[in-house]
């Protein structure tokens, strides 16, 4: 298993981050928020999980090991896919994630697109003694995140993610005021926001 890449960033797409390791280009897949805060040219370290199936291999990229667990625990629920576990942990953080299991929160699972009533049932009686209690604290970032790109790089990942991009423009303007009101915009907190917002309007 490759427990994490460390290296320069050779590109960034919506979904992936292309990390140089020794001369060689590793391409690993990336929730919007922990891509927001890596940089072309700039050193990154990311927690990895190799997903193998019989026609690929395919490494996902996070934060730090707390959400690479989160997302190797989300996938032994049935019905739980790397894509699934990824974009749970788009919309929420690891301990938020934690809290709405602990709670028994329906309403805040079936905010991340893919999860219906009944997924979000199954989540929560699966994961209710193996998730554990929120841990506290806020994660360190990789890097702060731009001020002034911070609408095209929401505007990516709501892509990235799947949604139209009139959807996209609509979330971007709804975040628009908690961004503004913000010295330095958190892409990630703007992005789970933004995704709030796609869910109320469904």
């Amino acid at each position: 298993m490759i427990a994490f890449v460390s290296g320069q960033v050779a590109a960034l797409a919506p979904d992936t981050a292309v990390i140089e390791v020794g001369g060689v280009g590793m391409a690993v897949q990336c929730a919007p928020n922990t891509l927001a805060a890596l940089r072309v040219g700039r050193p990154a370290r990311l927690s990895t999980s190799l997903v193998v199936r019989e026609d690929s291999l395919t490494l996902y990229g996070f934060a730090d090991d707390d959400e690479r667990q989160v997302f190797e625990l989300l996938q032994t629920v049935s019905g739980v896919g790397p894509r699934l576990a990824q974009t749970m942990l788009a919309v929420h953080s690891p301990d938020a994630l934690r809290a709405a299991v602990s709670a028994g929160d329906e309403k805040a699972l079936t905010a991340v697109p893919g999860i219906g009533k009944k997924g979000a049932q199954r989540l929560l009686l699966e994961l209710k003694d193996r998730l554990g209690a929120p841990l506290g604290g806020t994660p360190a970032a990789t890097g702060a995140p731009a001020a002034a790109s911070w609408r095209e790089q929401l505007h990516a990942a709501l892509l990235g993610l799947g949604y139209a991009a009139r959807d996209a423009d609509e979330a971007v303007a709804a975040v628009t005021p908690q961004a503004e009101a913000a010295a330095e915009p958190n892409v990630g907190a703007l992005l789970r926001s933004a995704l709030q917002s796609l869910n109320r309007t469904r």
